[in-house]
């Protein structure tokens, strides 16, 4: 017997849905964050896994946090950055771009790379990737030496225009390798144009790249004979082994499995247009799905850009676990700090003491008592009341108004979030269903969609532990991405795909997939001449055809289209293999019939409770209702009904 399970480790918890066997199966543990793997090695544990574990039954995909922690709390390898002589300060002056625009004397964000060791090179390419200083063998050797006196852990080598060349690039890296240090080149992490944004995902994946190899490595030992691969930012997987050397491609790893999920369910339910907010217990991420995954190389760990290809998502300090403060002014805050995995929310029992959205949730009735968090978490309800009692004497309210402005103020947190990727980009939310899951997602569903002027929503079913799930569902997948000379005509242009298509495949198969369930695309990215911001567009071999498309879609996105050359600036290919994941199970149907009522705050009649396993397909809801499972809550508010889908899922509608 063979068994899926996804595992995505979050803030504050560590979510497994294991598929394959009779019916699906959820867990949650405490997450781990100085080890992840022991909170891994625990949930299989808990699960009566570690026999299937020990016979290489299980296919492990795991969602990590590990790069991005290790990214946001500036705990990288030491790393030296190698790039031309004269240009050592590039990725110090970046952009220029400045946090307090008219502050004359505003403070420096300490970051690692301002202690980073840099090391330049006197070799040198030209704009058309010619060269103007080569490279001989004495400055590789004082190169190599000078490296080792830094005590480097990782070597990053970012040179110009090594994305038309990158022979200087691939000789410095074989000597440094050779002298037994890890290297990341610019030439194969991101060869495309912008020696800043290109320079610093060198070294970030330099940086990250030793905590992301000895994790995996620790883990892929751990869980062995079983296999384990990991998700990428992209939205697609890769085996274990290699994701240890793409650590900037992994920034993303665990939410990206939940858009893995809605996009998978989307199709399942014929909503292909959708908002999604993942709602943990640390922070809420939000992206628009419009009938596939959106990339995007302008996203941002911390204070650092990440331009390599990454799913377009925003991301908020607003959780179950977001601290509710008063300031000095009388002001109410929330968040972006959180109470985490331990202490946690104060309703956990584990001697948090501040107010957080769980605790006003628990006070509104919201979480009711007889709820077990993650099936094995029971709430602690006095010790809510009285965080939330501390709050609301600061703030001269009552018990229930305090709770309600802590849940008014993060909703409008999350609301502006899905604006930042809806209206902001040029769509209309309302043509939108908005897609709701993590463990506190279905507790504020309506209220977010209410203010977004929405009428439609989806929870789907195990909406607690969706990303993990959507590992399991997610294919093996490699984004490529080239840089196109400036004079490129169609025949280049042509060359550069298929030179990717076939790298790409190759990474695959020897993956194990087979070449015939690989599927690909090309698309270009295109810009008016004299612009630096890019559009991607599907590329069919007609040159006309794709620049009409581009204008068309300059127009919608910002409103206004130019009389000026389109430039094709980079070749894009997608290498994706067709999923192999088990078949959804039916709902199995219960009585649904309510599990008692009760009384809410603020609502003068009791309110039913169902528990989501006795619903049966096609059964409605009338809001206010309260739907509880073992991984979240559903909170149907006054003014929305719900449909149970044949799956499980939850639809809501206005």
């Amino acid at each position: 017997m063979r068994y899926w399970l996804g595992v995505d480790t979050g803030g504050t918890f560590t979510d497994f849905v294991l598929l394959g066997g009779d019916a699906p199966r959820i867990h949650k543990v405490l997450s781990s964050p100085s080890a992840p793997e022991q909170a891994i090695l625990r949930g299989i544990d808990e699960m009566g896994l570690s026999n299937a574990l020990a016979a290489g039954e299980l296919v492990i995909v795991h969602g990590t946090t590990v790069a991005t922690n290790a990214a946001l709390e500036n705990k990288g390898a030491r790393t030296v950055l190698v790039t031309n002589r004269g240009l050592e300060d590039v990725l110090l002056i970046g952009r220029q771009n400045r946090a307090e625009l008219y502050n004359l004397t505003p403070s420096t964000t300490p970051t690692a790379m301002r202690s980073t060791p840099v090391e330049s090179v006197a070799a040198r390419l030209d704009a058309a990737g010619n060269t103007l200083v080569d490279l001989n063998a004495a400055d590789i050797d004082d190169l190599v030496a000078r490296v080792r006196e830094h005590g480097a852990e990782s070597v990053a080598i970012t040179l110009l225009f090594s994305y038309l060349d990158g022979g200087h690039e691939q000789r410095l890296g074989e000597a440094l390798r050779a002298a037994g240090l890890p290297v990341s080149l610019s030439c194969e992490v991101l060869p495309t144009r912008g020696e800043y944004e290109r320079g610093t995902a060198t070294w970030l994946n330099a940086w990250l790249a030793p905590r992301v190899s000895h994790y995996l490595r620790r883990l892929a030992d751990s869980v062995s004979p079983s296999p384990l691969t990991i998700m990428q930012s992209n939205g697609g997987t890769l085996e274990a082994g290699n994701a240890a050397e793409r650590a900037v491609n992994l920034l993303l790893s665990g939410p990206a499995g939940g858009l893995s999920a809605a996009l998978h369910l989307g199709r399942e339910l014929d909503q292909r247009r959708l908002m999604t907010f993942d709602m943990g217990g640390t922070s809420t991420d939000v992206a628009l799905l419009d009938g596939d995954l959106r990339l995007t190389q302008s996203g941002h760990i911390g204070p650092y850009p990440v331009a390599v290809p990454m799913v377009d998502m925003h991301t908020i300090g607003a959780g179950g676990g977001s601290l509710a403060r008063v300031d000095d002014a009388g002001l109410l805050h929330v968040g972006p700090q959180s109470a985490g995995a331990d202490p946690g929310p104060a309703c956990y029992g584990r001697g948090g003491e501040q107010t957080t959205v769980t605790d006003a949730n628990v006070l509104l009735g919201r979480l009711q008592p007889e709820f077990a968090l993650g099936g094995n978490l029971q709430l602690d309800i006095a010790a809510a009341h009285a965080a939330v009692a501390r709050l609301a004497m600061r703030l001269g309210l009552s018990l229930e108004d305090a709770a309600h402005g802590v849940l008014d103020l993060a909703n409008e947190h999350m609301s502006q979030a899905l604006r930042v990727i809806s209206i902001q980009k040029g769509f209309d939310p309302a043509d939108f269903t908005l897609m709701s899951f993590g463990g506190a997602g279905g507790l504020h569903v309506c209220a977010l969609a209410d203010n977004l002027g929405m009428t439609r929503a989806v929870v789907p079913i195990r909406a607690g532990v969706l990303s993990a799930e959507g590992l399991v569902h997610a294919p093996r997948k490699r984004e490529m991405i080239q840089a196109l000379a400036a004079d490129a005509d169609t025949a280049a242009l042509e060359a550069v795909a298929a030179a990717l298509l076939e790298r790409g495949r190759a990474e695959l198969v020897a993956e194990g997939v087979s070449g015939a369930d690989i599927d690909t695309t090309v698309s270009l990215d295109l810009c008016y001449q004299g612009q630096s911001s890019t559009l991607a567009l599907p590329w069919h071999g007609d040159p006309d055809a794709c620049e009409q498309a581009f204008h068309q879609q300059h127009q919608q996105r910002y409103g206004y289209r130019l009389a000026l050359p389109v430039r094709r600036v980079n070749v894009r290919v997608r290498c994706q293999a067709r999923a192999v994941s088990p078949a959804p199970t039916p709902l199995p149907g219960g009585s649904g019939e309510r599990a008692w009522q009760a009384r809410l705050p603020g609502l003068s009649m009791p309110v039913p409770v169902y528990r989501r396993d006795d619903l049966h397909a096609d059964q409605r809801l009338a809001g206010p209702a309260l739907i509880v499972e073992a991984v979240g809550t559903i909170y149907l508010a006054p003014g929305w009904q719900a449909r149970v889908h044949s799956k499980g899922h939850l639809l809501l509608f206005r």
